[in-house]
């Protein structure tokens, strides 16, 4: 069924094409609106024939899906618009900001009934027990399942955040109206508050699903590290290159799916010619973009043979180890004048340390100061996701 859809309404192509992704976008959201509102009235219907805030509480969970995936194709339809003047980097973004919006009305709805739930338990009411209500509820089981598997697909096929939250989110139904029908059939044989620690169970399901949707879509949008897959394979483009000594401080800007742009330096040595090293340097953008459709941007670093290797080095970057045994060191000169030397570098440290970054550099300074070495350090933070 899945595959059918997909072959009717969404043309052949990479899914990197704004058009094929833009279909595959559609799809899911008018898919998402039109089974969610027939589960909405058919679950709203059986509970308040039942007098049940289980079901009515479930009904209105697929009501917050139903509006999700309105966002979700709106943000689809937006995120189409090309590149002008006020954005230069295309509206890629607005996708990030639809899983936002979806992910706020998860948590909202997940509180409401929540909030029902609990006055529920606290003066109970006894449910009204029809097995067209439970056949109501195991189809939707059924559909949500279909669902999840569906936005799964369609969320892998393009990478898309908000789409793998709307098939997260339609899993954590499937296990949440499997309670309300446990807790419809449970309530017909005892006083216990069933429908209410129902909905509460619900509740909390819905809140967890809304929460980590809202830390998978917000990761973009606040900035996230480079993968360490892709910067092993930048940093691996860039080292075959004869020339290049190092790479470091690679960032990943995201624009939106399918619009990145990676910045990193690239440490080349002092003596060498300017033409030639600009030349290797396009050489590596022009490879980074045709292999992975990423815009790069090099910065050159000019070190010297005893910058990378040698007495200083391994001094400085004991300095360094002597504050974290993970520090590393990069952008290494090193100056010599009548006063003795002098060193300059960059020390990244872990982000979780017992002191400021102030305190780092001045231990790192004091342990070359013991030395004879005049430092002058500044510390960073490691761009790179851990895996």
């Amino acid at each position: 069924m899945s595959e059918l859809l997909i072959r009717l309404f969404v043309p052949k192509g990479s899914a990197d094409d704004p058009e094929v992704r833009g279909a595959y976008g559609k799809l899911s959201g008018i898919a998402g609106i039109v089974l969610n509102i027939l589960l909405v009235a058919g679950k709203l219907t059986a509970g308040l024939m039942a007098a049940s805030v289980a079901i009515v509480g479930d009904a209105l969970n697929n009501l917050s899906d139903a509006a999700s995936s309105i966002i979700t194709l709106v943000g689809f339809r937006m995120a189409e618009k090309k590149p002008d003047k006020e954005h230069p980097f295309g509206h890629g973004r607005i996708e990030y900001i639809a899983g936002l919006i979806i992910a706020i009305l998860i948590i909202f709805m997940g509180f409401e009934l929540g909030k029902t739930s609990i006055e529920k338990i606290i003066s109970p009411e006894q449910a009204a027990f029809s097995w067209v209500a439970v056949g109501v509820l195991i189809a939707a089981v059924a559909v949500k399942l279909w669902m999840f598997y569906f936005n799964r697909k369609i969320a892998k096929r393009i990478n898309s955040p908000s789409i793998a939250a709307t098939a997260t989110d339609s899993l954590s139904d499937v296990v949440a109206t499997t309670v309300v029908i446990a807790a419809t059939v449970c309530a017909q044989y005892t006083d216990f508050p069933v429908d209410g620690t129902a909905g509460l169970l619900v509740a909390l399901f819905i809140l967890r699903a809304g929460i980590g949707a809202l830390k998978t879509t917000q990761a973009p949008l606040l900035g996230r590290p480079i993968s360490k897959d892709l910067a092993d394979e930048i940093e691996s483009i860039a080292l075959s290159r004869p020339g290049i000594l190092g790479v470091h401080d690679l960032i990943y800007h995201d624009y939106g799916p399918g619009k990145a742009i990676v910045s990193f330096h690239a440490e080349v040595a002092a003596d060498s010619q300017l033409v030639a090293t600009h030349t290797l340097i396009d050489g590596i953008e022009r490879e980074i973009d045709e292999k992975f459709g990423i815009e790069a941007v090099i910065h050159i670093d000019p070190v010297c043979s005893e910058c990378k290797n040698g007495e200083i080095f391994e001094l400085c970057e004991a300095a360094a180890k002597s504050v974290s045994a993970e520090a590393t060191i990069h952008d290494l000169q090193v100056e010599s004048g009548a006063d003795g030397r002098k060193v300059y570098f960059d020390a990244i440290l872990p982000y979780k340390l017992d002191m400021t970054d102030g305190q780092a550099a001045e231990n790192i300074r004091a342990y070359l100061a013991q030395r004879d070495i005049d430092a002058e350090v500044h510390v960073d933070h490691p761009l790179i996701a851990d895996k």
